[in-house]
């Protein structure tokens, strides 16, 4: 087999190690997702009422939004990744790390505000 041949072939299969990190990548966002989304259940559930009227609910709905937007975030990057290394192109970055630093940040604020004037 040519040097050529074995270039396509390699191109048309990604090594499993690389397809095998990714998905370890995809879950370790799903991860962080339900993470979110059981810290705002628990925060809707089991925190009592605040004095400041609607934190408690702006709080666990920021949670829950934001475990929504990383999980379907993981999952495109997931797949553009996967589809980018099965087409040899440079893998494909993702505002996910932004979205998330973000959301926490607001929620931060939240639970700092919350914890000041409770």
């Amino acid at each position: 087999m040519s040097d050529e041949a074995e270039g396509r072939e390699s191109r048309t299969h990604v090594d499993y190690r690389y397809s095998l990190a990714n998905e370890r990548t995809f879950l370790s966002w799903i991860r962080t997702s339900l993470t979110l989304l059981a810290g705002g259940v628990a925060v809707h559930t089991l925190v009592g009422s605040l004095h400041l009227g609607g934190l408690r609910r702006a709080i666990a709905v920021t949670c829950v939004i934001l475990a929504a937007a990383v999980a379907g975030g993981a999952y495109r990057h997931w797949s553009r990744t996967e589809a980018a290394m099965e087409a040899d192109r440079p893998l494909p970055r993702t505002p996910l790390m932004r979205v998330l630093t973000v959301g926490v940040a607001v929620v931060s604020v939240f639970a700092a505000i919350a914890v000041i004037f409770r």
